[in-house]
């Protein structure tokens, strides 16, 4: 696994579409993907992303191994405790890495309040479709959900310090 990648800081949602584009053309003309979008990196460097990097505030972990009863394990012993997680999913939710805190139903789904998980309190979804609220798993839905409950948790945890862990 690789750590995270910004994309240049001039790639714009305008950027970013006709990359696309030429990638859709190039496949649809039988010409091979040069890599599109994903070939400039994993994270659009919005404003507030390019304010954390240049604090030095974002620092990229592998995904750790497995959940613990006070937070998160590597595979090589180190722990980090956390008084919440935010666990943000797309369109196909992933929570492999979840089993282990035993949040789903026979069914799979995670009984939420809101974007908190009902039998994990410190579990925070966001992106889990209409679980969490309309849109939460749009582009433009996921960023106020991610606002509103990055806010909301801060408040709960008194203003502690957020730590992020990208993937």
């Amino acid at each position: 696994m690789r750590p995270p990648r910004l994309l240049p800081d001039e790639a714009d949602g305008r950027a970013l579409f006709e990359i696309a584009s030429r990638c859709r053309a190039a496949l649809l003309e039988g010409r091979d993907d040069d890599g599109g979008v994903a070939g400039l990196g994993d994270i659009v460097a919005v404003p507030p992303v390019r304010a954390a990097r240049d604090r030095g505030d974002l620092h990229a972990r592998p995904m750790f191994d497995r959940l613990t009863a006070t937070g998160l394990a590597w595979t090589n012993g180190t722990t980090l405790d956390c008084s919440a997680m935010i666990w943000c999913t797309a369109f196909r939710p992933a929570l492999r890495h979840l089993a282990p805190l035993r949040v789903r139903d026979p069914h799979g789904r995670i009984a939420v309040e809101g974007r908190r998980a009902a039998a994990e309190p410190r579990l925070h979804l966001l992106g889990y479709g209409d679980w969490v609220g309309p849109g939460s798993a749009t582009l433009v839905g996921a960023g106020l959900y991610a606002r509103d409950a990055v806010d909301a948790i801060a408040a709960e945890l008194g203003g502690r310090r957020v730590h992020r862990t990208p993937r």
